[in-house]
This record gives structure tokens, sequence and C-alpha cells, in this order.
């Protein structure tokens, strides 16, 4: 499957915009290269830039694999995306208050009702709450993807509920400073270390009305969770609490944090813990993560959360094949970027043909993540698609089909050679009195030759993102 390589054209001519980062490439040695991959990988095992992997039973950290050859992308393609990324999470906020307001889009039947309210990311606890400037996806993460001879961005999935992974966009950029200083005096590079500022002016833009000081928190689960590093990295970086459900309690419907000088009010809350395990008073009553009482406190808007409860009805993949159709309901416009084509299981003619075409499609669960639950099929094996062939006939609501992309590729350092590896982009989108983004994003690479599968989770790794004039 032919792809679009990012740094070469088809008659191996470079592209404009790599033109001085391959003339230095070309005079380092693949031994000096990796030496400094040595370097980087002891470098962030010092500082503790590991992730659990799930269902890794035996807990171990490993380090995600990090790739010293940069994806570039050029001004003028950034723009593209950056406008297109606002006009989508734009659309996706107008979404979410939507249904849990006066839900025009599922009256004019854009969005059939079924696929909002029996869906297992609705909450039905928001019906008719108002927060903050109407902005509940404070922080998305969009992955992108290009495809095609002519490299067309498409986007492949919304991430809406706790989107993670800019931790180490942010520590991928300062390792190669640091490694290469040079190419940074070469080129002019946009910035990305000022993204916890932006986060924290997003946290504080949000909070209660008539607080003109918010005092903001970083709520993880615990330092057993995959993302910790990213929680207590944000935290120190945006220099606020980090702290779990156990450091928190309600009272009179106002949140408080437990300090040694006696409670501290909180106005914000950065919760990287999912709905389910929130409020055991209100969801999961089992759960040890959350606060008691929060969403009453929030209901009552004492409190302001990030990302809001109910979000993720907006970033379930059966939600995902309407989001054209809510630009153009919402904003009176057309997509800048597409959706990749997706078959919808839950239709008889879609799994249909889903069926008669696993050895050429993926297939991806509604409600899966971090590349689980997915069946790559011209990667899989005919025991392997049948086994999944009878989950989907059991359960066709619960799938969705799209074609196999041939994802973009980028040159990567491995074990042979600097050799090409498919990519794709997140980029992460601020939404608060204003929607913003540093010009960059986490470039995913899948390590293994002929993969398409990036998720650190399933053996990828990562590379640092160059906007450059």
């Amino acid at each position: 499957m032919r792809c679009y390589d990012e740094m070469r054209h088809h008659d191996d001519a470079v592209r404009p915009h790599y033109a001085r980062f391959e003339r230095w490439l070309s005079k380092q040695g693949n031994e000096a290269i990796a030496r400094k991959r040595a370097e980087a990988d002891l470098l962030f095992r010092r500082v503790g830039i590991t992730f659990a992997v799930n269902g890794d039973l035996s807990g171990t950290e490993r380090l995600i694999p990090f790739d010293l050859i940069p994806r570039i992308i050029p001004r003028g393609e950034w723009q593209t995306l950056e406008a297109g990324l606002r006009q989508r999470v734009q659309a996706l906020n107008l979404f979410i208050h939507d249904v849990y307001h006066d839900r025009k889009i599922v009256r004019a039947g854009i969005v059939p009702a079924e696929q909002v309210y029996t869906n297992a990311q609705y909450r039905p606890e928001m019906q008719g709450v108002d927060v903050p400037l109407g902005v509940y996806a404070h922080i998305a993460g969009v992955d992108v993807v290009r495809a095609g001879d002519d490299g067309e961005f498409y986007v492949l999935e919304d991430n809406l509920r706790v989107p993670s992974g800019v931790s180490y966009m942010l520590e991928n950029r300062k390792m190669m400073m640091r490694l290469f200083p040079e190419l940074f005096v070469q080129n002019r590079i946009a910035p990305v270390a000022h993204y916890p500022d932006l986060l924290l002016d997003t946290l504080r833009s949000v909070a209660p009305e008539g607080v003109d000081d918010p005092v903001v928190v970083v709520l993880t689960p615990g330092m057993y969770n995959s993302a910790y590093f990213e929680h207590t990295f944000l935290a120190q970086q945006m220099g606020v609490e980090l702290v779990e459900g156990k450091d928190l309690f309600v009272d009179d419907n106002y949140v408080f944090m437990r300090t040694t000088q006696g409670p501290k009010r909180v106005d914000v809350i950065y919760r990287r813990v999912d709905d389910d395990f929130l409020d055991p008073l209100a969801f999961r009553n089992d759960s040890a993560l959350g606060v008691p009482g929060l969403l009453t406190a929030y209901r009552a808007g004492r409190v302001a959360l990030a990302n809001a409860m109910g979000t993720g009805i907006a970033d379930d993949k059966s939600i995902y094949p309407y989001v054209p159709d809510m630009i153009e309901f919402y904003l009176g416009e057309k997509p800048i970027l597409n959706n990749v084509p997706t078959f919808q299981c839950r239709k008889p003619d879609d799994l249909a043909y889903t069926l008669a075409h696993l050895p050429e499609l993926v297939v991806k669960e509604v409600h899966g993540a971090g590349g689980y639950g997915m069946l790559v099929g011209p990667a899989s094996t005919k025991a392997e698609i049948e086994a999944f062939r009878e989950r989907l006939i059991a359960r066709p609501a619960g799938y969705i089909a799209q074609p196999t992309l041939a994802l973009s590729a980028c040159p990567t350092f491995v074990e042979a050679g600097i050799a090409p590896r498919h990519i794709d982009l997140r980029p992460f989108v601020l939404s608060g009195k204003a929607v913003t983004m540093v010009a960059g994003g986490l470039t995913r690479v899948a390590l293994q030759e002929g993969s398409l599968v990036v998720n650190s989770s399933q053996g990828g790794g990562t590379k640092d993102t160059w906007m450059v004039d």
C-alpha cells in the first residue's frame, strides 16, 4: 500500500520544509544517532518518564520509545490544521451543550436519539446543567492522520474525556533541545513550552462566577494510573496541587482541599478520573477515587470540572460519524478536516459490508481506547478474523469499521538504521474564554515495520513535532 512520505516526494526529492534538516541528518552516522538515543533513554529514565501498560500484571513501568528524527510540518499546512481543529472542537462543544439542553440536533433528525440517550457515555445527571462559558471539552486531543498520495489530513478520533500525552510532547521537545541545540539555531521552530501556561489560563477562565482568584487542582486516580507521570508533571508545571479523591471533601455544596493549614476551597478541578469514578454517591458506589457529593456541588455551580462530566458522549466512536454534520448544523460551515469513511455496524447494510470485507478493514469498539478491542484486518490471521467476526455478529452496535488507511510515513531510526515508519499526530486544543493551542502536538510512530498501530500500549513510540517557517 503506497503512502505519503512526510520527508520526500515520490521521486525521492526532499520536500522544502525538510531540506535543512535532511542536510544535517546526512552528515550524522548511525553510531552517533545511536549514542544520542541511548543518552535520551537514560535521561528519560532518570526523570521518571514511564508508563504502565494496561493488562500487564507485572506492573512494570516502561519507557515510551523516543525517536530522534522529528516530524516537520510547514506553517501553511499547520494553519489549515489549526483552523480545522478549532472548527471541530467548537462544534463538539456546541453538540454536548445541545444534547444536555434543547436537543435541537436530535429533534432535527441529524443524530439518532438512541445513539445519544442509550449511549454508555451519556450522563442524564447533566441534563439542564449550565457549565461556565458553555464549554465542556476544555482539553481535547484530536488524532489526525495523513493518507493518500496527496497526504490529505483526516481526523481519526476525538479524545474529549481525559486525553493524555501532552507531557510527552513537552518532554520530547526539551530532550531534542538538549541533545541537538544546533538544530534550534538553524531552524525556526515554533515553541511548545508555554503549553502549561495556556492550560492554567484556560482552567482559571472557567472558574465559577464571582471567583476572581480561583484555586485550581489536578485530580489523579493515583500513582498506579498509567498516566500518573503526566498528572504530576502538569501539576508541577502549572504550580498547582496534585490531589487524590481522599484529599478533597464537599461541605455546603463547596469543594475543599485538606491542607496542613486547614480546609482550602477548590474552584476548578482538572480531573484525570473517568466519570464513573468521580462521585461514589452518584455513580459507582464502590469507587475510592472520587469525592462524595462532587456532582451536587458541580450542579450547584460551586466548582468547575475540566473536562465536564458527560463530555464522553462526544468522543464515543458511534458519535464520530456525525461530527461533519454537527459542523454544518451548528456553524453553517463545511468541515475543513474530513472524517475517515466509517461503517456503523449497527446498520444492517454496513454490517453486511463489514463482515464481507473484514480482511481489508479496521474494526473498532465504540468505547475502546489505546488500541485495544480492535481488528486490523490486513495484519490479522484468518483465525483472528474469524474470532472477531463472531464478536461482531453477537454485538454489532458495539463496533464501527473503517478502510485501512495508508498512514503517512516519516524517517525513523530503527535497529537497521533510518527507515520509514507510519505516524499520526495528536494536537491538543484548549477551550475556555478563547480556543488556543501550541503549534505542534504529539507525533506517535508505529515502530514495527508495516504496522499501523501507533499506541504506546501496543509498542509504538513518539517523536518531537516541529512547525517551521
